[in-house]
C-alpha cells in the first residue's frame, strides 16, 4: 500500500482507526462509491476526469477524515495502488476503466469488481452520489449484510422518472430500484425534496453543497467573464461564443474538457474552433481542478448556460471569492426573498445583466457582497458539516 497526502506523503501507511464518539463507540466507518472521483481526490493532473459530484465527494471524504472518521473510497483502477490513503481516505480498487468485453463487462469485471470492493471494504455507512446503476447495486449489498446507505442527488432530473441522464433502461431500472431503497436519500435544493416527494413517495433531506476558496482569493474588478464546465450540448457553450459576439469589449475564458467518445469530442472541436475565431474569447480546454480554480481568482463575473443544474460547483468557487454569477437555472439560493445571484430569462437578459456586471462597479460590489455572505453563511464546510455527522450519528450502528 501507499499513502497519499497534499501536504506531506507518509512514507508507512498505518491502519486507519477511528475516533471515539460522543457517548462511547467508535466512530464509525464511512465508504465512498465514487468510482470517477480519484483523480480530483489525488489531484492526479494526467487524467482527464473531473466533475461536481467527483468533486463534493472529495471534499465530504476529507471533511470527515479530519473529523476522525475512519473513510474509504471505492474508485476505478486508474493505475493507483490498491489500499493508497490520500488526506485520510484509503481507496479500494474496482475494474480499470475500459476492462473487459463489451456488453459481457457489465457484469464482469463491473459487477463483480464492486461487489468484491464492497465486501472488503466491510464499512458501516455507504454513499453514493449521481444516477446510476451503482444505486441500486449499493442499495442491495447493503440490505443483503445489515449495511446502512446514503444516495445523494447531483442534479435535478435525478428525481425525474424518465429524465436521468442514464443510457439504458436496464440502468436506470436498477438506479430507481436503489432510490427507493436506500436509507437515506439527501437533496440540493427544495426542488429536488419536491421532484423526490412527488415521484418516488420519499422525503429527502436537504444538504447544501460546499467549497472554502484558498485563502485570501478573492475576485478581481478587472477580471473577465469565466465559463467552466464539460463541453457537452447539456450546458450549451454555444451561448457563451454567442454572448461573446454581443459583448465585444468584455474578455471571455472557457474552461473545459469533452465528453468520452467520438461524439463528445467532435462536439468540443467544433466550439474549439468557433472559440478561436472571436478574439475576445480564450478557449482552455481541460483543466485540473487546482489549475482551473486559479482562473476563479481573475473573474469578474461567472457564468453558467447549463439547461439544468443540480447545485454547480462554480457558483461556491465564485462566491467563495465574492464573484458575483449569471445563469439561466434557477437553483432557489434566496436572501430576502430575492435571488442571490442574476437569473437571466433568455439572451437578451443575459446581455443585459453581464454587461451591467463588468461595467458598472456599484451593480458588481453590491452583487459581489451579496454572494460572498451568503456562501459563507450557508455553503462554508462548517456550516455543512454538523448535518453529515447528525446523519450519521442516526445511521450509525449502536455501539
Amino acid at each position: 500500500m501507499s499513502t497519499t497526502n497534499t501536504s506531506a506523503a507518509m512514507p508507512t501507511p498505518k491502519p486507519l482507526e477511528a475516533a471515539p464518539m460522543a457517548g462511547g463507540g467508535q466512530r464509525p466507518h464511512i465508504c465512498f462509491l465514487a468510482p470517477t472521483a480519484w483523480p480530483i481526490l489525488a489531484g492526479d493532473k494526467d487524467i482527464p476526469v473531473i466533475g461536481g459530484a467527483e468533486l463534493q465527494q472529495s471534499l465530504i471524504a476529507r471533511m470527515l477524515a479530519a473529523r476522525g472518521y475512519r473513510v474509504s473510497m471505492i474508485s476505478i483502477n486508474y493505475g493507483q495502488a490498491d489500499g493508497t490513503v490520500v488526506d485520510g481516505v484509503r481507496i479500494y480498487n474496482m475494474h480499470k476503466p475500459f476492462e473487459g468485453i463489451p456488453v459481457l463487462r457489465f457484469v464482469h469485471p463491473r459487477l463483480t469488481s464492486l461487489w468484491r470492493a464492497l465486501k472488503r471494504v466491510d464499512a458501516d455507512i455507504y454513499y453514493q452520489r449521481t444516477a446510476a446503476a451503482y444505486t441500486g447495486f449499493m442499495a442491495a449489498f447493503c440490505k443483503a449484510n445489515g449495511k446502512r446507505s446514503i444516495y445523494a442527488g447531483a442534479s435535478d432530473v435525478d428525481f425525474l422518472p424518465g429524465k436521468q441522464a442514464i443510457s439504458f433502461a436496464r440502468d436506470r431500472m436498477i438506479y430507481e430500484y436503489g432510490l427507493r431503497r436506500v436509507d437515506t436519500v439527501i437533496v440540493q435544493n427544495e426542488n429536488q425534496q419536491l421532484y423526490l416527494r412527488r415521484h418516488y413517495g420519499r422525503e429527502g433531506l436537504l444538504v447544501p453543497n460546499f467549497y472554502d476558496a484558498p485563502a485570501n482569493a478573492r475576485a478581481d474588478r478587472a477580471g473577465y467573464v469565466l465559463w467552466v464546465a464539460t463541453v457537452r450540448e447539456q450546458k450549451r457553450p454555444e451561448l457563451v461564443l454567442e454572448l461573446a459576439r454581443r459583448l465585444p469589449r468584455h474578455r471571455f475564458v472557457m474552461i473545459g474538457g469533452s465528453d468520452t467518445g467520438w461524439f463528445g469530442e467532435d462536439y468540443a472541436r467544433r466550439i474549439r474552433e468557433a472559440a478561436e475565431r472571436l478574439p475576445n474569447v480564450q478557449f482552455k480546454g481541460f483543466m485540473p481542478f487546482e489549475e482551473a480554480d486559479g482562473w476563479f481568482s481573475g473573474a469578474r463575473v461567472v457564468l453558467n448556460t447549463s439547461t439544468y443544474e443540480g447545485f454547480p460547483n462554480t457558483f461556491l468557487q465564485a462566491w467563495a471569492r465574492g464573484v458575483p454569477s449569471v445563469a439561466f437555472v434557477d437553483t432557489g439560493s434566496r436572501r430576502d426573498g430575492q435571488p442571490v445571484y442574476d437569473i437571466a430569462t433568455d439572451m437578451d437578459d443575459a446581455t443585459t445583466r453581464i454587461d451591467r456586471l463588468m461595467s458598472d462597479d456599484l451593480a458588481w460590489e453590491k452583487a459581489s457582497q451579496r454572494v460572498f455572505v451568503h456562501h459563507r453563511e450557508h455553503h462554508s464546510v462548517e456550516g455543512v458539516a454538523g448535518l453529515y455527522e447528525s446523519e450519521i450519528r442516526h445511521l450509525a450502528p449502536r455501539p
